[in-house]
């Protein structure tokens, strides 16, 4: 039981029950019910079970991810959270990497088994590309400036955009009006969606590198908060957070000028007020346990704001 509840903790649970959330609510809420808007009964390639696979494999990928992260980070953790460490004091190193190997080499798979099923390759290679970016930020970008937040974030997006590209056929986009109209609506809030993940999602790998700059500085990672200090790494994360903020608020107010009340409501309560708690908690930040705080609210507005894709069933 012990051994089970470590698993679950490394290959972060909640993280994946994330990504799951995101992407059933992606294609029941926008997918299906922009087909619906558009006369379309059906999503035009993806059954249920097909979605159900590329979910999965999407799960796979990322939690092998996470398993290489810590097989890689496990130095750096003795510094910054020895209390959470599990590789090695827990499930021994050989096995981690057995696991990550297995979970990424199976998720490809089940990548490939989607895309020939539906006839659609463009995601294998996009979800090849992803098992090798999760590794090569775990051994080597993760210490770099900048980079391996970009990484991240990007992978964050591209949790919304498998959907939208698993539904894409060039051919079929150029010869049904119906299916245009669709897909050009769906890649919009893909976009709209996708934006919003990769923002949020950097702001919060910059605020982990502040909590974790003890740990880094020490075994010479080059992150945002090593080269331009805590000051100018603040500063930057609340940058970010303020575009985001406008944005929604942009969004805000359009939902309200077009009478979603409930939908604004929703995002000005749970999406824009706890953005602007974060940034006010940023800008007085100082310890760990600050900068520990700050990452659990953003993970926070992350599940508002996947939440909020409810409304779309109602509204598209």
């Amino acid at each position: 039981m012990k051994l089970a509840a470590a698993f679950l903790k490394l290959i972060r649970w909640p993280n994946l029950f994330f990504i799951v959330l995101t992407q059933c609510l992606f294609f029941f809420c926008i997918i299906l019910s922009t087909y619906q808007g558009n006369g379309i009964q059906n999503a035009w390639f993806l059954s249920w079970a097909s979605f159900c696979w590329i979910s999965l494999s999407s799960v796979l990928i990322a939690a092998a991810g996470y398993i290489i992260n810590d097989y890689f980070d496990l130095d750096i953790d003795q510094v910054n959270k020895p209390a959470a460490i599990i590789v090695q004091k827990i499930i021994k190193r050989r096995w981690a990497i057995f696991w990550h190997m297995s979970l990424s080499v199976i998720g490809i798979i089940i990548t490939f088994f989607v895309a020939w099923q539906i006839g659609n390759w463009v995601i294998s290679p996009a979800n090849i590309a992803a098992v090798f970016l999760l590794l090569f930020y775990s051994t080597t970008f993760k210490k770099k400036f900048l980079i391996g937040n970009i990484i991240i974030s990007l992978l964050t997006a591209w949790v919304v955009f498998v959907l939208y590209f698993a539904e894409l056929d060039l051919v079929t986009f150029t010869q049904e009006p119906a299916y245009q109209r669709a897909m050009t609506r769906i890649f919009k809030l893909a976009v709209l969606y996708g934006g919003f993940a990769f923002i949020i999602s950097l702001v919060r790998e910059v605020v982990k590198d502040m909590e974790d700059i003890k740990g880094d500085e020490k075994f010479g990672c080059k992150t945002m908060p090593v080269v331009w200090g805590i000051p100018a790494s603040k500063v930057f994360a609340g940058v970010w957070l303020v575009v985001l903020i406008t944005a929604v608020l942009i969004l805000f107010v359009y939902a309200i000028l077009i009478g979603w009340w409930w939908a604004a409501l929703f995002v000005l309560i749970l999406v824009v007020a706890p953005l602007v708690r974060i940034l006010r908690r940023l800008y007085s930040a100082v310890t760990t346990a600050d900068f520990h705080a700050i990452s659990s609210w953003i993970k926070l507005v992350m599940l508002t704001g996947i939440i909020s894709m409810v409304f779309f069933k109602w509204h598209i």
